[in-house]
């Protein structure tokens, strides 16, 4: 057959050797370009739903440790002290008030208390934790004096 003035020596009835479409190495290429796609998007939301769940734990931790630590500054009666307690909830609060800087405040009414919190708890299969740390100046207590 001729077609534009040059012989197909491939042709038969009309049709190319090469046909409209796609050949299978084509295809099966596409599928794995879009199957490794596929897979490196659902892997980013996986990682994402991980974070996301990772950070509420943190906040609500954060909020208990705050509260925690706005009771001990509440206290009208703070000493040295080491304290700890496990909620029902499961995590456990460490509290340790201590006086620091006392060889500076000695001649002072005050003192320097540091106080820590320390939260932990079971985040998925590891144990988290956090701590919150603060000062406070308080009055020495008076002892021995009328």
């Amino acid at each position: 057959m001729i077609t534009g003035g040059k012989t197909n020596a491939f042709s038969v009835a009309g049709m190319s050797k090469r046909s409209e479409g796609f050949t299978l190495l084509e295809v099966i290429i596409a599928f794995a370009l879009l199957a490794s796609t596929v897979v490196v998007i659902l892997q980013l939301f996986s990682a994402d739903l991980r974070i996301l769940t990772r950070s509420e734990d943190y906040i609500w931790m954060s909020a208990q440790a705050q509260a925690k630590m706005r009771e001990v500054l509440d206290r009208e009666d703070l000493k040295e002290s080491m304290s700890s307690e496990t909620t029902p909830d499961g995590y456990v609060t460490e509290t340790t008030i201590s006086k620091v800087l006392e060889t500076r405040t000695r001649e002072l009414p005050l003192e320097l208390l540091e106080i820590v919190v320390k939260l932990t708890w079971q985040g998925g299969t590891s144990q988290r934790s956090m701590t919150l740390k603060t000062m406070k100046m308080v009055k020495k207590e008076q002892v021995g004096r009328m």
